[in-house]
């Protein structure tokens, strides 16, 4: 039986799950957060366990459902929003994660690996933008209940989140605005590219079986 490449892909997945969970082992081992609950309650750590399901899902039995292709739209978009996020705020902030190569695998190589597995395997080509927005439920979710906690324990995940700096609430609701909108821009831009590739993918498979090798 010869190599594939959906194989080397699978195989791949696996790798990189493998080392997103060493990852969050030596994180959660090592808290600097206070609590194990507010351990899970940085976005960060929640995308990256989703991220590890859809790498080992992927890996071992690589489904083609559209149920699965909108789960895997779900854990990209929240990757590259963890990576950007990082990238744009939070680079030089304290995100409760010690080692060098852990805070670079969770905010940069893991969004990367599943933003790269989207645009070259992509599963779907005709979800509709209005379902791809559905994406942004948990993110919102997400904001309640960290203002929600916050105000109840005093602690919250992320500086631009906590209205005990200067600009109180106002302030906080400004980031919440501009990340809604850089969010959903990001849920269509993911949307549109799965189904770009996908419909590329397609064509071209047709071309082959039409111009069979040797013909």
């Amino acid at each position: 039986m010869g190599v594939t490449v959906r194989g080397v892909v699978r195989v791949a997945r696996l790798a990189f799950a493998g080392f997103d969970i060493a990852a969050m082992c030596v994180a959660i081992t090592a808290p600097t957060t206070g609590s194990l609950v507010n351990f899970f309650s940085f976005f960060t750590i929640e995308s990256n366990l989703l991220a590890i399901v859809v790498l080992l899902v992927g890996g071992v039995l690589d489904p083609r459902s559209e149920r699965w292709a909108y789960v895997r739209g779900a854990a990209t978009l929240y990757m590259v929003i963890t990576g950007i996020v990082y990238a744009a705020l939070l680079a030089n902030e304290e995100v409760g994660l010690t080692a060098a190569w852990v805070n670079s695998a969770m905010h940069q190589v893991t969004p990367a690996v599943l933003l790269v597995d989207w645009v070259c395997f992509p599963p779907w080509a005709r979800a509709s933008y209005r379902a791809a927005l559905g994406w942004l439920a948990f993110p919102l979710v997400y904001l309640a209940y960290s203002l929600s906690r916050g105000a109840a324990v005093d602690w919250y995940p992320y500086p631009f989140l906590d209205p005990r700096h200067p600009g109180g609430y106002g302030r906080v609701a400004a980031f919440a605005v501009v990340l809604a909108l850089v969010m959903a821009l990001l849920a269509v831009a993911v949307n549109a590219i799965g189904r770009k590739r996908a419909a590329s993918g397609r064509r071209d498979r047709q071309r082959a079986g039409q111009h069979p090798a040797g013909v």
